[in-house]
């Protein structure tokens, strides 16, 4: 049995866990990770440069990372907005128990992490200001256009969905696509390939 970060399990890959030290804004971070998870070694490029174009409403009170991994956007972003209420979702059984860990070593209090296949296990009725999401670009276009898709059901009105994202990778299409979705999609970033995405739900059924 193959092994991804986007499996549910990893109980077939030995485990070979490392933790590193991130800085962040004057803020300190501890992640440990593993085999079988995205990115082992380091914070990816895309989720940092995710973390760096962010910045939440001084009145928003929720956000929900998409295909968590072992936590460094959800938990980082916690711990520099405490009145953020973050959830972090993802299938992969290992990424979820580190997630847990890191939320305990980083002391973000405000953060949980269950697990979920997209949004399978988000409550019907669960909005967010926000939903930010590096996706699993190797688990399928299927699979990433339903965290899109998903997203317009889970976000409050006025809500925001922000995705990182490779210009070789599908940028372009993916723009095209939250267009069609939201009505709009703006480039917030562009940095030595990413694409920053940010699409608004203004809360009409098209």
């Amino acid at each position: 049995m193959t092994n991804h970060y986007y499996s549910e399990t990893q109980e077939n890959l030995k485990s070979d866990p490392t933790t590193y030290t991130f800085y962040f804004k004057e803020h300190k971070f501890i992640f440990t990770s593993d085999s079988g998870v995205f990115s082992k070694k380091y914070i990816d490029f895309g989720s940092y440069t995710l973390l760096s174009a962010f910045a939440p409403n001084q009145n928003a009170t929720s956000l929900l990372d998409v295909g968590c991994g072992y936590g460094p956007i959800g938990i980082t972003l916690g711990v520099l907005y405490p009145n953020l209420n973050v959830k972090m979702i993802d299938i992969n059984e290992r990424a979820i128990a580190l997630a847990k860990k890191n939320i305990e070593q980083n002391k973000a209090q405000n953060v949980n992490v269950f697990k979920s296949n997209i949004y399978q296990n988000v409550l019907e009725n669960e909005k967010y200001d926000y939903i930010l999401t590096n996706p699993p670009i190797r688990a399928g276009k299927k699979v990433i256009y339903e965290i899109y898709d998903g997203a317009i059901k889970h976000l409050k009105k006025n809500g925001e969905l922000w995705v990182v994202i490779q210009k070789k990778q599908g940028a372009p299409s993916t723009k095209t696509h939250l267009e069609s979705l939201f009505g709009d999609c703006e480039v917030v970033l562009k940095e030595k390939g990413y694409f920053i995405l940010k699409s608004t739900w203004k809360g009409i059924d098209k």
